[in-house]
This record gives C-alpha cells, structure tokens and sequence, in this order.
C-alpha cells in the first residue's frame, strides 16, 4: 500500500503538468473530477459529454473543467479522451463520502482500480482516490515544515546509530561482543530506515520542490542499510534457513512496537534461549570491519572468512598465512593489517570524541 501510495503521490506531484492543470482549477474555484485511464471499463461508467482527443496541457485542462461533469484522461496522461461526461459507477460499493462528487469518485476508483481525482469547489481540497485508497493533498508549506522535521529526527537517530556502530566496532577487536550489542544496532538502523520512509512520502508528495529534502536524506542514508545487512552476515548463527536479506527485509516489516523488543531481534537472527538471550557472547566473522579496507574486492573478503573463519583469527593472522589465502599477496596481505590497525584507530578515536 505504501508503494502505491508513491507512486500516486509522484504523478500528482508538483512540476508535472497535471499537478499544474489541478493548481489552475484549485485557484478558480471551479471544482472537478478527473479520471486517469481510458480502460473499457472506464468508458462503460461515463454517460453523455462529448470526445475531445486533444493534447493534454494544464490550460486544456482548466477550460474543460469548467464545465460540470467528469474529464477522462488517458493513462499517459498525454491525451484528454472526453469531458463533462457522467460517471455511473456500481451503487452497491461503499462509500464513505458525503458529497455527490466525491461519493463518485470513490466509487469509480474502486470498481476500476484508476486513479480518480476529486476537486472540491468549496473547501478548495484535492482528494486523490486510487482503489481503496484514499488521500487528501496538503498544503506544500505544511509538508516542506514536516520534511525538515522529519529530517532532523533523522540526524539524531543516525547519530545513535553511528555511536552503536563504533560501540560495536571497538568490541569486535576487543572480541567482547555480545548479542545485546548486535540486536542494539539493527534496532537503531530500522529505527532510521523507519523515518526515511516517512520522509520518502513527503518527497514524493513535494515533486521538484523536495530536491533539497533529498539531498539531505541521501546524504544521511549512506552505506545504512548495506552496514545492517553485513552485521547480519556476520552475526546469524550458522544453519539458519533465512538468507542475511529475508532477516533484513523481516525486521523491515515488523510493527514499530517489536522494535523495542531486542530479545525478538536476536530470536530474529537465529538464537534461542531465555530472557538471558542478549547476554551471550558472539563473534563476528568479519565481513563488515574487511569492508572498510580501501580496494578489498569482496571475493577476497569472501576468501578470508572462509578460510579464518571468524574476525579474530583474521585479526590474529600474519602476513604469511594472510599471503595463502587465494586472491591475497604479500602487497595486500601488508595492506589489510594495516588497514585493520588503521580503523581501529578511527574507531577509538570516534569513541573519544
């Protein structure tokens, strides 16, 4: 629902021609109701009114809808079919409108699956209506204000993340994990990944006018949900039956009050146990802390922790037995201990700050 959800929100976005033709009939007070789509099933429902087949442009739009009835629009949204048509949907589906137009359009929406849009003449509203979904345009200086406040929740929970992340680093050399520190960062991490949804929508429902929002959010979501996806990849116990992705895309759809329940997330991951569950000491495999060494191709990540097995041993390992690993010489085997040795030193250093 929440993709269809976008993708309707983005054809009515600002900087389209349609959003522009809508805009022109808000202003005059005319009111309207559009249908984008030229299915049988659609001309079926229209009644009278005349064929039109000209270009669509926001200006034909508006002189169109002064007139009473429905304006068909092909799914391209490059044609107008018909106007001042009467729509004359199945009565028997239910509808929770109250007025004739948007009664109709709801109807209408539901018995062909199209989008349908309702103008209203005196509250100067866009209701927009696509199957059973329902949605009302807002005002774009009220969402720009809830953008930027969604995107300064972000900055602070992307910052939690970031300071459980290095937690978690600075631990994986200490070989003191535990899966109270492993279920905390997929926590933090869906907690932000929760929020980029939210602001996905209202960039979406802004069009050009939330190139700025995107911007921030882009900037703030990198390397965010591949970093989650490694820990998974270093953490899930082995035989599980779920790929590191369908743990991922699970906790991605749990209701936000899971979340707050770490001891599920570790159940999440493959372990079982008590309510001690979150105390057990875990190691990890090292395929996120091998990917911050620059120029590590992953066949050769892949390599090392199917030789070693685990981060620790990696860590442990000397250039000569790093040097058999296939895909490794001495060059690189010289680089990844001191890249190693280098991010260590990051990650103490973030801890400080």
């Amino acid at each position: 629902m929440e993709d269809r959800l976008l993708k309707v929100l983005r054809t009515v976005a600002p900087g389209t021609a349609l959003r522009d033709g809508l805009e022109n009939i808000l202003r005059a007070k005319t009111g309207g109701l559009l249908v984008i789509g030229d299915s049988p099933e659609i001309i079926e429902l229209a009644e009278g009114g005349f064929a039109v087949n000209a270009i669509f442009t926001p200006a034909n739009l508006y002189e169109l809808a002064k007139m009473d009835g429905a304006i068909i629009i092909s799914n391209d949204i490059k044609k107008i079919i018909a106007a001042n048509t009467q729509l004359i949907p199945n009565l028997s589906i239910p509808s929770s409108e109250t007025g004739i137009r948007h009664r109709t359009a709801e109807r209408v929406a539901k018995q062909t699956d199209s989008l349908v849009i309702s103008i209203s003449q005196r509250r100067g509203v866009i209701t927009i209506y696509k199957g059973n979904l329902k949605y009302v345009l807002r005002d774009l200086g009220v969402i720009l204000t809830k953008a930027n406040q969604a995107l300064q929740t972000m900055e602070k929970y992307r910052h939690v993340l970031d300071q459980a992340m290095t937690n978690l680093g600075i631990l994986e050399f200490e070989d003191a994990v535990t899966l109270f520190d492993v279920a905390k960062v997929l926590q933090r991490t869906e907690m932000v990944l929760r929020v980029v949804k939210e602001i996905e929508r209202y960039i979406s429902e802004l069009g050009t006018e939330g190139r700025l929002i995107t911007m921030q959010m882009e900037e703030l979501m990198v390397n965010v949900r591949q970093e989650a996806l490694w820990v998974v990849y270093d953490y899930s116990p082995p035989g599980v039956e779920k790929t590191p992705e369908t743990i991922v895309a699970m906790l991605n759809s749990w209701p936000s009050e899971d979340l707050l329940d770490l001891p599920l997330i570790a159940r999440a991951l493959g372990y079982s146990g008590s309510a001690n569950i979150l105390d057990l000491p875990v190691t990890s495999r090292g395929y996120r802390v091998l990917q911050k060494i620059p120029r590590l191709p992953i066949q050769v990540v892949g390599n090392m922790v199917q030789q070693f097995g685990v981060f620790r041993k990696i860590l442990g390992a000397t250039i000569e037995e790093l040097d058999a690993v296939e895909g490794i010489g001495e060059v690189r085997a010289r680089s990844i201990k001191e890249g190693l040795q280098r991010y260590h030193e990051q990650l103490v250093q973030e801890r400080r700050v």
